[in-house]
């Protein structure tokens, strides 16, 4: 039955957006090796609005700083595929928000930057409220 809890935990998808090369490498890794899931990442909004649509990710982690990632936001809340989805913010910029934006583009959360990339994926399951079993087949 544990075998069988972590292959469903492990199933969990996230889409990493991000424009920094290092900073999206290292949360993939971060993610994958450490949490066990399954990551698509984009580099840009319209790649992420693409893969949000067609592959419906279980949450979305954003850096807020990127280009962008307002009209991404805004553009990921009015499709009816992707307003569910869950959104991280990854930013060192993000202290200044206030409630109303959270709630009114629907993110759950904020990990500040600079961001333990061992804690990561504790932080994000957190967050989202999901349970979660180190990965331990490194």
């Amino acid at each position: 039955m544990h075998t069988l809890e972590k292959m469903t935990l492990a199933t969990k998808t996230i889409l990493l957006l991000d424009d920094e090369v290092n900073v999206r490498e290292l949360v993939e890794l971060c993610l994958k090796d450490l949490g066990g899931w399954m990551v698509l990442t984009a580099d840009s909004p319209f790649l992420a609005l693409q893969k949000a649509e067609s592959n419906s990710p279980d949450a979305i982690v954003l850096d807020l700083s990127m280009r962008g990632s307002f009209m991404f936001l805004q553009q990921l809340r009015r499709n009816i595929k992707t307003q569910d989805i869950p959104v991280v913010l990854l930013s060192a910029t993000a202290r200044w928000l206030d409630p109303q934006f959270m709630q009114e583009y629907q993110v759950v959360g904020i990990i500040l930057k600079p961001f333990n990339p061992v804690t990561l994926p504790v932080e994000i399951a957190t967050i989202l409220n999901w349970d979660y079993v180190p990965n331990c087949n490194l």
